[in-house]
């Protein structure tokens, strides 16, 4: 399961780095294959593209969209950052202290 992860995660060719050795996408990706190699039902993510470049970002929001759509993952992103908010099929936003929900799809 563990390969199967870092496969899916695009991380098997680094397998036998240290985690000092990989760059902070790197490091995101290889939190990923970890959060999956149980198969939960569900993720939650905490800001999984703060602190990486823009193109890190958006190879982990691509492995994000496919968890869901090829593997019916529900993924719960938590973050600030109003691209990455626009890629979710729903929203819910806190505005001075209230619930709000925004059907994107």
């Amino acid at each position: 399961r563990v390969n199967a992860a870092l496969d899916l995660v695009n991380m098997a060719h680094r397998r036998q780095h240290r985690p000092d050795e990989l760059s902070g996408g790197e490091r995101q990706r290889v939190a990923i294959a970890r959060a999956i190699v149980t198969n939960p039902d569900l993720l939650l993510c905490d800001e999984p593209t703060g602190d990486i470049s823009r193109e890190a970002g958006e190879e982990i929001m691509e492995i994000m969209q496919l968890l869901s759509r090829e593997q019916g993952k529900a993924i719960v992103i938590v973050t600030h950052d109003v691209q990455i908010a626009a890629r979710a099929q729903r929203q819910l936003q806190l505005r001075d202290g209230q619930l709000v929900l925004r059907d994107v799809r």
